[in-house]
């Protein structure tokens, strides 16, 4: 059976989007050589929804046109709509439609396409009924989210007596809502506008005119006006959930930090096993308006009869048309707002707002729905929207060891350790003995710059006699980033120069001073301009270091660079940068921050080739990532030079820098490095690791590397999605009627650039999405975190805490060719078996 759907522009912005596919479509027919009638086209074409088979394995086709209006312009001048509206109806059924749906305007200005239905010979629909399901499922799920029920949840409904909101009352007073049916200003009585509703039902209603005097409190909205913008969200109380029904819409984004959500209502969403159009390419299936899914729905059910006119909407013809939906696998779940998908947590979190008066008897708040909506609105929105379009927005309350546990026991197996923070693993006994001994014994914390730190003064010396190079001076800090500055300080103090030499793809940190030597633009260019007098050379090149280190003040490197993408450096190259710097008179600084406390094999990656370097900074791991700290060490000589003068010697400081507390975490972890042998340990580990994941990643060519050293490990994907966009639009206009090749060819210059630019932006962005794909895929399916390089962001970092177990190494290895068993095309494999298909071998 064919249907025919008459959809109307609902926004300016939307009105263009119709003008420019109609420009494209006169385009389209001179090249065809199609012959129109001359004159203003009514509608736009729509090639939407032109087949669809559902769950049952019903078939339809569809024809899908819109008008260029929007529904202001449609009601405003409602005649002559209607009259429009009639016509394209009646060309719809010539066109072979059996039944034709009308939009939420279109429906309007035919009296709910009561008066449309008389005019023409063919059964229309205004799609009310499954619209009216589907914001009544809203409510429900809102309800239910918000942990309330009927008798204590209030809902205000907007657009009474509409036929939308007339059923909607209808069906939640048969649920036991209590309702403030919110009216137009009119003549009519009390009695006239609650003759629509049952007399037993009348104490449940109270009308008003108003919709901010339904209560003091947060309440639920149904918004269902056929004028829009009858809501200001600003004005809600905090809590407060809209399901707006209504187009135009009703209610406008609420405020930042408000607290109020809206529900896009009406919508339904087809399941997985709804195909439309061939099945080739993906066709429409998300957030269909009710109105247009009710239309495809009778025509599924192949019954060519006119459905929810006028403006008394039959209830059981609502809750009839909701199952034939579903049947047919088009149900009002996700729920959305504003066309993105609503999680749950985004309604659950408001119940805080809705909990008694008196606190005692209620129900624990949710800390998952509380942090992940707090992290929104007060640390970083835009990471929060990226951590729930990835599913990364988990919430820990629990870790041990290799493990992070939620709140409702899920452990997760961690290889992402706080970036390098983590060697000894989450809440390593000993070290927490170590604080809690600490903290009872009263001691000071902070007393710097009035006193003698004891754990401090303790944990310098220690450093000292452990490190390479023999330092003898130690500058606390809290953070990687500040080791950082505090040796660039040192190095232009001590040296009188300013020049600072540091390695592309290098990462320092992100303060002023740090982020000047870090060699990714993407970090530095949008706080420039940064120090002066920086210069970068290629990693690995020594003779590009010769070159500028005559006359510098520093260079500065990392022995391994880590979010570079663990990049290994070449043999003997910093062997030869350090003798460079020793025959320049420039500091050679070694950022062990990622690398240090036996992350690579060694105590320190520097024993790997021998170095002594004039600087050392060390920080994430050093208290076993309990307490903030970061050192910088240094020889005596050295900081002599810098600070070794009264006047002098306070010249660089730190309020919490050298703090008893983080020196105590610190004494503790040095202890469980070397009691355990934890470097060893990452050694040995490391190679198990690299080895069983070479030969588990070995048949897919889209593993371009396994890389790394001690336990800072890497997965490297080929990203090389080159000449994606341009073959796929090449295949657009080659296999579409008409020469468009000769089209683009006039396109103006810049059109076209941007097209190329865009296309590029496409490809890029395709080879960073696999390694982000990868990432979710073995949180979601195996439960082990990993994350992206800061520069590479096609480069998995793979840096578990020292302590990993055999088994663990083995369930990640294991999870690792699951998911690129899963992820591959028959063509990325080579050697690997595929159920019901031949192997295609290497050679």
């Amino acid at each position: 059976m064919k249907f025919g759907f008459l959809a109307h522009a609902v926004s300016p912005g939307h009105r263009n989007q119709l003008r420019g596919l109609d420009l494209l479509g006169r385009l389209l027919d001179d090249h065809r050589g199609t012959v129109r009638e001359p004159g203003p086209r009514l509608h736009v074409p729509l090639p939407m929804l032109t087949s669809v088979t559902s769950l049952t394995g019903s078939r339809c086709t569809g024809e899908v046109r819109a008008l260029a209006y929007t529904a202001e312009q449609l009601l405003r001048r409602p005649t002559a709509a209607r009259s429009v509206v009639a016509a394209e109806v009646t060309a719809l059924e010539e066109a072979g439609a059996r039944i034709v749906g009308l939009g939420g305007a279109t429906s309007i200005v035919g009296d709910r396409g009561q008066w449309t239905a008389d005019q023409v010979g063919v059964p229309v629909t205004s799609g009310n009924s499954l619209t009216t399901y589907a914001a009544h499922q809203a409510v429900l799920d809102c309800v239910r989210l918000l942990g309330l029920s009927p008798r204590s949840a209030p809902v205000v409904v907007v657009g009474y007596p509409g036929s939308i909101a007339l059923a909607m009352a209808r069906l939640l007073l048969a649920d036991g809502f209590r309702l403030d049916l919110v009216t137009r200003r009119s003549r009519r009585a009390a009695d006239a506008l609650l003759s629509y509703l049952e007399p037993e039902q009348h104490e449940n209603v109270t009308l008003r005119q108003d919709v901010y005097a339904c209560g003091d409190g947060p309440r639920l909205y149904v918004t269902a006006s056929s004028s829009g913008g009858v809501i200001d969200t600003a004005r809600l109380h905090p809590g407060s959930v809209v399901v707006d029904v209504a187009l135009p819409r009703d209610a406008p984004v609420p405020p930042a930090g408000r607290d109020v959500v809206v529900v896009d209502g009406g919508l339904v969403s087809a399941v997985d096993g709804v195909v439309t159009g061939d099945g080739t390419l993906p066709g429409p299936t998300q957030q269909l308006n009710g109105c247009l899914a009710e239309t495809v729905v009778l025509a599924l059910e192949d019954r060519a009869e006119s459905w929810s006119l006028g403006r008394e909407i039959d209830v059981e013809g609502v809750r009839r048309i909701g199952a034939l939906a579903a049947r047919h696998g088009f149900l009002p779940t996700p729920l959305a707002g504003f066309g993105r998908t609503l999680a749950d947590d985004d309604i659950a979190r408001l119940s805080v707002h809705h909990l008694p008066r008196s606190r005692s008897s209620a129900p624990p708040p949710d800390t998952t729905a509380q942090t992940r909506q707090r992290f929104r609105d007060h640390i970083n929105p835009p990471m929060a929207r990226l951590f729930a379009a990835h599913g990364m927005d988990r919430v820990f309350t629990r870790a041990e060891g290799c493990e992070l546990i939620t709140a409702d026991g899920a452990a997760y197996l961690d290889f992402v350790a706080g970036y390098g923070a983590l060697n000894l693993g989450h809440n390593h006994p000993h070290v927490v003995a170590g604080l809690r001994d600490f903290l009872g014994h009263g001691a000071p914390t902070f007393a710097q710059y009035i006193s003698m730190p004891v754990q401090a003064a303790e944990l310098a010396e220690r450093l000292s006699a452990l490190a390479p190079g023999a330092p003898e001076r130690v500058f606390f800090s809290n953070s990687g980033t500040e080791a950082v500055e505090a040796a660039l300080k040192l190095a232009r103090a001590a040296t009188g120069r300013t020049r600072l030499v540091h390695a592309d793809n290098s990462y320092h940190g992100k303060t002023m001073g740090a982020l000047s030597v870090t060699g990714r633009d993407t970090h530095r260019a949008p706080f420039a301009p940064l120090l002066s007098d920086c210069v970068g050379v290629p990693y690995g090149d020594a003779e590009a270091l010769a070159a500028v280190i005559d006359g510098a003040a520093a260079f500065i490197v990392e022995p391994v660079q880590g979010e570079g993408g663990v990049v290994l450096p070449p043999p003997g190259y910093l062997l030869e940068a350090q003798r460079l710097c020793r025959r320049a008179g420039a500091v050679f600084v070694l950022d062990e921050i990622q690398t240090g406390l036996g992350r690579t094999g060694a105590m320190f990656a520097a024993e790997h080739d021998g170095l002594r370097p004039d600087v050392l900074c060390l920080a994430k791991s050093l208290s076993g990532g309990l307490v903030p700290i970061a050192a910088t060490l240094v020889g005596a000589g050295l900081w002599d030079d810098a600070y070794g003068s009264s006047d002098r010697a306070l010249l660089h400081s730190s309020t919490f820098g050298g703090g008893n507390l983080a020196a105590a975490a610190g004494l503790a972890t040095l202890d469980v490095l070397e009691a355990e042998k934890l470097p060893g340990r990452a050694a040995d580990m490391g190679a198990y690791l690299r080895t069983a994941l070479r030969e588990v990643c070995a048949p897919y060519g889209f593993v371009r590397d396994v890389r790394g050293i001690g336990l800072m490990n890497a997965l490297e994907f080929d990203g090389d999605f080159s000449g994606a966009a341009g073959a796929m639009a090449d295949e657009v206009l080659t296999r579409l009627p008409g020469d468009l090749h000769s089209l683009v060819d006039w396109l103006p210059d810049d059109v076209r650039a941007a097209v190329a630019r865009a296309g590029d932006a496409l490809e890029a962005s395709l080879g960073d999405l696999m390694c982000l794909r990868f990432a979710g895929r073995l949180a979601r399916d195996h439960r082990i975190l990993t994350f992206l390089t800061a520069n590479r962001n096609r480069v998995l970092r793979l840096q578990p805490p020292l302590v990993l177990t055999t088994e663990q190494a083995d369930r990640f290895v294991t999870a690792v060719g699951a998911v690129c068993h899963d992820l591959a095309l028959h063509s990325d494999t080579v050697g690997v078996p595929v159920p019901g298909r031949p192997t295609i071998e290497e050679g």
